[in-house]
């Protein structure tokens, strides 16, 4: 199951530092499909069942299926 981070405050900057960015990751130099979010890297960590964790930005949390 994939949430948002459950501290608002980081929420909040995040989706910030995304509206500034287009939606690219605010955390990332590199303006490429990649790094849109939800990014690549998420995208990948969490098609594995046995990960749990944040994304590279703390924006969302995946729980262990």
């Amino acid at each position: 199951m994939v949430k948002l981070n459950p501290d608002e405050e980081m929420v909040k900057t995040v989706r910030e530092g995304l509206k500034m960015t287009g939606g690219y990751c605010p955390c990332r130099r590199e303006r490429t499909e990649d790094f849109k979010c939800m990014c690549r890297e998420f995208k990948e960590q969490i098609a594995d069942p046995d990960f749990e964790g944040f994304c590279h930005c703390m924006l969302y949390y995946k729980e262990k299926d």
